[in-house]
């Protein structure tokens, strides 16, 4: 099981950056895809970005595209999401997560999550 911890949230304005992190550990002997998703009041979890298991490749959800940026050091076994160009929209608790699938955009591909980092964009 891979144990995930995010970090890097907080409040920004509108249009501001911000670059969460999430740190790996445990065993995961044919690697995994990590991927990043969020959560805000009264809705569902849903996907942000994916890093695919062999390195090759990201995706994104239409919203984000072209504004979040999803990264990976296998060295440091961390995942970055860098954020920009924040809207008040993308306001939400965001959770990395890690699958044995190669590029799963679906909550329920995932089998090990971080705690979750708050991000609150203001107007």
């Amino acid at each position: 099981q891979v144990r995930l911890v995010e970090s890097g949230g907080g409040l920004v304005q509108a249009g501001g950056s911000l670059r969460l992190s999430c740190a790996a550990s445990g065993r995961a002997e044919n690697g995994f895809a990590m991927g990043w998703f969020r959560q805000a009041p009264g809705k569902e979890r849903e996907f942000v970005a994916v890093f695919s298991r062999s390195g090759d490749n990201t995706f994104y959800r239409d919203s984000v595209k072209g504004r979040f940026t999803i990264s990976r050091d296998n060295v440091k076994n961390t995942a970055y999401l860098q954020m920009n160009s924040l809207k008040v929209e993308d306001t939400a608790v965001y959770y990395c997560a890690s699958s044995p699938l190669y590029a799963p955009k679906l909550v329920s591909s995932y089998d090990s999550w971080g705690q979750g980092t708050q991000v609150t964009v203001s107007s």
